[in-house]
């Protein structure tokens, strides 16, 4: 048996060629045609033959990955290739193939990959677990037989490609004591090898034995115990490589979606090589590393010392730690203990360690955000993320709300079936063309629709049409609904929704989801007023049912749209982009669907229609034209013939001066020089009517509008519609924008008082 398995060189030669996407062979001539007719093509042609290659299989790409991934880690023996077979009974002749097999000094995995070639398929494997489940016994004793001087750990993993798990297979595992590994965790654990290398190991052997005894550490340590905000803490040194065998690190990201809530940033390559660095070259961190100590509330054997501090409530002792892989989670300084992993001091010199014992989930959270928010700010993704745990069962119910909210989006991102599957940023899972969506777009829909109840200072203002009251009972009504929901309009627009970022997707990014979500809560609202849907009695597939009716003139909209369109569509940044977006969808509907006229919708699109720009235009016209004439006349009056010195501020004068002087020199011919007054901005009116005593003695009585000529009201004040006046004709003349229903309301006022 340890024939068929490489170690050694072997591994780095066979590692080579597992890397390969092709597979070679080499034919003579007359082979060619057959070999061409088979999907191969000609790789090279060589003196005697040709070297022909074909692009490797979906699945023994996928076995490749992992072995790689695993020799990588250092495992020192893996098989040879995928003919891989393992007696698991007396009669010799009984073997199992096993996909891989790797073995270091303290583990072995056993490993079956499965690969489907449609993404996301739906499949029972119910006889291939209780196989394993049947083999293992054999195995394992096969296992003693090829490697009799160590004690090894066995793992069974099933390694799934492309597959949706279903509920019952994941209890089978459970039962079988099979771990599952699917593309997330495998690419989770590829990525920490890029940053961690061989130290990666730590962590994988802590996920795959998790509470089992970690052979040869000694558990005793010297230690002092304390108290610290109603906790018992200990503080010990220790050797890098112990604490790196006993700890975890809960990277946020989606491997460790199941695990209790993750917070850690994943770990960085760089600061791992400077700290490494920084320690070879003599340096060291005396700051301690924070730990918690997971005992299931057990507590840990402190034998206290005959010798102690007089009158100190701290004691001196020894600590027995609990030798178990992944009991001891690692709140803060995993770059500076991991930085030890790949040093030379890893095992010859301590690190200070602060402990604590059994801390509660949202108490390390807030432990990890108070340290980071005083040494680099935790990134708002991460934060929301973080909020979506830490929040949930928060007295304050807009809290609850908003990590309900966080616990959707996290949950479409996060859940295979999901129509964003991958397509949500979560913790620090890196952005890309198709992991675009942000966690923030998707609960800022949720806490803007009418889905959930609204609070101000605790109480209850608007009943949410599916809010039950509580955020379990909520999240079963509320996430189907949204993600069945999306589901359909991905199904309808399914090229669109399939592209990514950069190219050309206008159905698929944080504005369109934002609409489609608010979307689907403004039909329930519609047809709840209507009497036609109960939702909190409904179930989600009956409400789905009814929202088909209201959704389809929205796809059909979306799937007639031009590239071009779509683009401008999306081109709109910011909370007015999420907005438009969102108004469009619903006159998408309402054209189609008649009786469905949100409240806002007809005042939005006459504020956005461009109805009023051009009266708009002509009345400031005239009120600019207006006060120029009149300021004139009052300044001159006053100042005599300095009055463009004395009456105006130094900067606006200078800059009407060089302005001038600028139009003057482009003119063209015949036309009259350009004066410095001809040459004022319209802001620059509110500026010159509030200079020096200006306002007291020119302006005041002219200029204040009549429904503030009451009271003790400050003249900047006073001038404020000045502001406002000048802030429409930008509108209007520079961003191409529209001026809303009100502000024409508002010029039609000031217009009628002064002109």
């Amino acid at each position: 048996m340890i024939d068929k398995l490489v170690s050694g060189e072997e591994i780095k030669s066979l590692r080579r060629r597992r890397s390969q996407q092709y597979i070679f062979d080499k034919i003579p001539n007359f082979l060619l045609q057959k070999r061409l007719d088979e999907g191969w093509h000609v790789d090279k042609e060589l003196k005697d033959s040709i070297r022909v290659k074909k692009q490797k299989p979906v699945d023994e790409t996928f076995e490749d990955k992992l072995w790689i991934l695993l020799a990588d880690m250092g495992f020192k023996h893996l098989n040879r290739d995928r003919n891989f077979h393992m007696p698991y009974s007396s009669n010799k002749n009984l073997t199992k193939q096993i996909d891989i097999f790797a073995v270091d000094d303290e583990t072995a995995l056993f490993i079956e990959c499965k690969t489907s070639l449609t993404p996301k398929k739906k499949s029972s494997f119910k006889e291939d677990l209780e196989a394993i489940n049947g083999y293992r016994v054999g195995l394992i004793g096969e296992l003693r037989k090829m490697f009799p001087n160590k004690e090894l750990k066995a793992k069974f993993i099933f390694a799934t490609n492309g597959y949706v798990v279903t509920p019952q297979d994941k209890e089978r595992m459970k039962e079988f004591e099979i771990i599952h590994f699917d593309e997330e965790i495998i690419d989770y654990y590829c990525d920490l090898y890029k940053h961690l290398r061989v130290s990666a190991r730590y962590q994988l052997l802590g996920y795959l034995f998790s509470g089992t005894v970690v052979p040869g550490l000694d558990s005793v340590v010297p230690a002092i115990e304390g108290k610290m905000g109603g906790h018992t803490y200990y503080t010990f040194s220790m050797e890098p490589e112990k604490l790196l065998k006993l700890g975890y690190v809960l990277h946020r990201n989606n491997a460790n979606k199941d695990e209790m809530p993750a917070y850690q940033r994943l770990i960085k390559r760089p600061r791992l090589d400077a700290i490494r660095e920084f320690v070879e070259n003599g340096g060291f961190f005396p700051n301690s590393i924070l730990v918690n100590i997971d005992t299931n509330n057990r507590g840990l054997k402190f034998d206290q010392s005959s010798l102690q501090g007089n009158n100190s409530i701290s004691k001196l002792g020894l600590l027995h730690l609990p030798l178990k892989y992944k009991s001891i989670y690692i709140i803060d300084g995993q770059h500076r203990l991991y930085g030890y992993a790949e040093s030379k001091f890893r095992r010859s010199n301590t690190i200070p360690v602060v402990a604590f014992l059994d801390l509660k989930k949202e108490e390390q959270i807030k432990l990890f955000v108070e340290i980071n928010e005083n040494q680099k700010a935790v990134p708002k993704n991460l934060r929301n993320t973080l909020e979506a745990d830490l929040l949930y069962d928060s007295k304050d119910p807009i809290k609850r709300k908003k990590a309900l909210s966080l616990s959707i989006a996290m949950k479409l991102g996060e859940d295979i079936d999901s129509p964003l599957f991958d397509r949500v940023q979560i913790g620090e899972n890196t952005k890309n063309q198709r992991n675009c969506i942000t966690l923030d777009t998707i609960k800022t829909s949720i806490i803007k629709s009418g889905f959930l109840n609204d609070f101000k200072k605790n109480e209850l203002i608007n009943d949410g049409t599916l809010d039950k009251g509580n955020n379990d009972e909520t999240l079963k009504i509320l996430y189907p609904v949204i993600s069945d929901s999306l589901q359909y309009i991905k199904k309808g627009l399914f090229d669109k929704w399939e592209k990514g970022e950069e190219e050309n997707n206008f159905v698929c990014i944080n504005v369109a989801i934002y609409a489609y979500i608010i979307i689907v809560s403004d039909i329930i609202q519609h047809l709840y007023k209507k009497g036609e849907l109960f939702p909190k009695n409904s179930t989600s597939n009956e409400i789905i049912k009814e929202l088909k009716y209201y959704l389809d003139p929205m796809i059909a909209y979306l799937e007639s749209l031009s590239i071009d369109k779509g683009m401008e569509l999306r081109g709109k940044y910011g909370e007015g982009g999420k907005v438009h977006y969102w108004r469009t969808m619903q006159k998408a509907i309402s054209d189609v669907r008649t009786d469905f006229f949100p409240e806002g919708l007809e005042k939005y699109w006459k504020d956005n229609a461009k109805i009023y720009n051009e009266e708009s235009y002509s009345m400031i016209s005239d009120i600019e034209a207006y006060m120029n004439d009149d300021f004139r006349k009052k300044l001159s009056e006053e100042y005599g013939k300095d009055w463009q010195i004395r009456g105006i501020p130094k900067e606006i004068f200078l800059r009407a001066n060089s302005l001038a002087l600028e139009k003057t020199y482009n003119k063209t011919e015949g036309q009259l020089n350009f004066e410095p007054w001809e040459c004022l901005h319209l802001i620059d009116y509110k500026d010159i009517a509030t200079y020096g005593s200006n306002w007291s003695k020119l302006f005041e009585k002219s200029y204040t509008r009549p429904e503030e000529n009451k009271g003790n009201i400050s003249k900047d004040k006073k001038t404020n519609w000045m502001r406002e006046l000048n802030r429409i004709r930008n509108i209007i003349s520079h961003s191409g924008g529209s001026v809303t229903e009100d502000d024409y309301k508002f010029l039609k006022e000031i217009w009628e008082w002064l002109i």
